[in-house]
């Protein structure tokens, strides 16, 4: 089988935005507490951060982290959590059926993004309160100093303004399982009013307007366009949200899902297009795929969980090496729409669905799905080619002409690099990979890293953590003008160039 990759220098999908390799933390199982946070452990530092799980985040080079949720936010008074720990309140939370501690609160969590190097995406609660708790927030986190949260923030030890740039109006508001659930028209005009009172006090931030819960709800579509027609004039991105899996062990067509992914995201830009068109506006409005990852792997072991523990072992996937696969494509898909989608948030970072995971006290170990993010975040920052690409192709049941190779290149100006990431989904075959270099000069190979396995149900646990991760003993030779690389069956490839 064979397949060619064409790259032009004049024709680009557009600039990366770095933060479309942004995570997610919800206060939501072990994410924050025995995940970020446990103050016993060994490497804990003097705030009881994990270290050792910092240095893990830190290969990942995450430029955001949406906080505090997620489900968890819309019964969230973020009052809980700020000031001395030993006044902060115990709180029944109702979204994930656990005793909160409060122990960590945006006090904590900002100085934990510092350590990790990122920049922390703020979500408001419009489900259970409003524009009033949310401008407060904002006073507390941005404003310098001599009113009266501002004040406050500084009385508990934070002289200078926190900063944070970019914020949630709610989340997943579409939902009848979200707390203060609304319609489209009620949390239009909310969050409309709430965009508003937070734009007043602090015009240097961006704000993020929810968009439908997943491509299947019912309201898709018309919601968006909704909540637009009310919050256009002061949202500067839409959110998407959604989940894959294999639920029905069907590899091939499990290996299509970024199909669904582009389908999803160009559904919402024709949206977005729609309303500006209606608007005779001259603003455009940009996606924020603030929750997207691999879902399905913990659903029942969830089901038996005892109700209002502490950190409960809680939708904890155990990730193998074709949901490793699936995450390179969705990579893909993103950096495919760069051009709109500039922000992104693999949801979650530790323990819970995450490609970091912890035990209590002991390890912490890279998942399967930990290795393609690292590499795109790491090589695929800068410019993003419109891919050419001609492949064999197959049929699922529901999506049709799904390409064997999935691939896209990314150009580093600035460290004159060029790299390709490309994804063999053929479950038999390896593909001989022509890659069209014409339009560069004095090209060399700097390493062709491959992530591979004979077992497509491979994966990491603490007891052997090394079981599947990449080499870098991938073949492509350079000609003249191309390259020629060969993808291994069901593999994850990273072919780097400096040009």
């Amino acid at each position: 089988m064979k397949a060619k990759l064409i790259i032009n220098k004049d024709f680009t999908v557009g600039e990366i935005d770095n933060r479309i390799y942004g995570s997610f933390i919800e206060h939501l199982g072990r994410a924050v507490y025995n995940g970020i946070y446990e103050p016993t452990h060994p490497t804990a530092d003097d705030m009881g951060f994990r270290k050792d799980v910092l240095d893990m985040v830190n290969k990942l080079n995450v430029p955001i982290v949406r906080y505090p949720g997620g489900n968890f936010v819309s019964g969230y008074n973020w009052e809980d959590g700020i000031g001395p720990k030993e006044k902060r309140p115990r709180r029944a939370e109702l979204a994930w059926h656990v005793i909160e501690t409060n122990e960590v609160g945006i006090d904590e969590f900002q100085e934990w993004a510092k350590r990790a190097n990122t920049e922390v995406m703020q979500a408001v609660n419009l489900g259970t309160r409003g524009a009033d708790e949310a401008r407060n927030l904002l006073e507390y986190c941005n404003f310098p100093k001599g009113t009266y949260y501002s004040d406050l923030r500084r009385e508990h030890g934070f002289e200078e303004p926190f900063d944070i740039k970019v914020w949630c109006l709610g989340n997943e508001m579409d939902g009848s399982w979200q707390i203060g659930a609304k319609t489209a028209e009620e949390y239009g005009r909310l969050a409309c009013e709430t965009a508003k009172v937070m734009k007043e006090l602090d015009p240097s931030i961006e704000l993020v307007a929810c968009g439908s819960s997943s491509l299947f709800m019912p309201t898709f579509g018309k919601w968006e366009s909704t909540v637009l027609e009310h919050t256009y004039d002061y949202v500067d991105y839409i959110s998407l949200h959604n989940y894959y899996g294999n639920r029905d062990n069907d590899t091939k067509a499990y290996l299509a899902s970024s199909l669904d992914m582009d389908n999803f995201i160009k559904s919402v830009i024709a949206i977005c297009d729609y309303v500006k068109a209606v608007k005779k506006s001259d603003k455009t409005i940009n996606l924020s795929f603030d929750e997207w990852n691999i879902w399905f792997h913990s659903d029942e072991a969830d089901k038996k969980l005892e109700r209002w523990q502490i950190a409960p072992h809680q939708l904890e996937d155990i990730y193998n090496f074709e949901d490793a696969l699936v995450v390179g494509t969705l990579l893909i898909t993103l950096l495919k729409n760069c051009d709109r989608v500039k922000m992104a948030c693999l949801a979650q970072l530790v323990n819970v669905i995450a490609p970091i995971m912890t035990e209590n006290g002991g390890d912490v170990w890279a998942q399967t799905i930990f290795y393609p993010f690292m590499h795109a975040s790491n090589y695929g920052r800068g410019v993003a080619f419109i891919p050419v690409v001609s492949s064999e192709k197959y049929d699922t049941e529901r999506l049709k002409d799904v390409p064997y190779v999935e691939a896209i290149a990314v150009m580093n100006e600035e460290k004159k690099e060029l790299t390709v990431f490309a994804v063999n989904r053929s479950l038999e075959d390896n593909i001989d990979f022509e890659i069209d270099l014409r339009d560069f000069t004095n090209v060399k190979l700097i390493e062709h890293i491959v992530l591979e396995n004979d077992d497509m149900k491979a994966s990491n646990t603490v007891d052997n953590p090394n079981n599947v991760v990449p080499h870098n003993n991938g073949v492509t030779k350079l000609e003249e003008d191309s390259a020629k690389a060969t993808l291994n069956k069901h593999s994850w490839n990273v072919i780097r160039f400096q040009i």
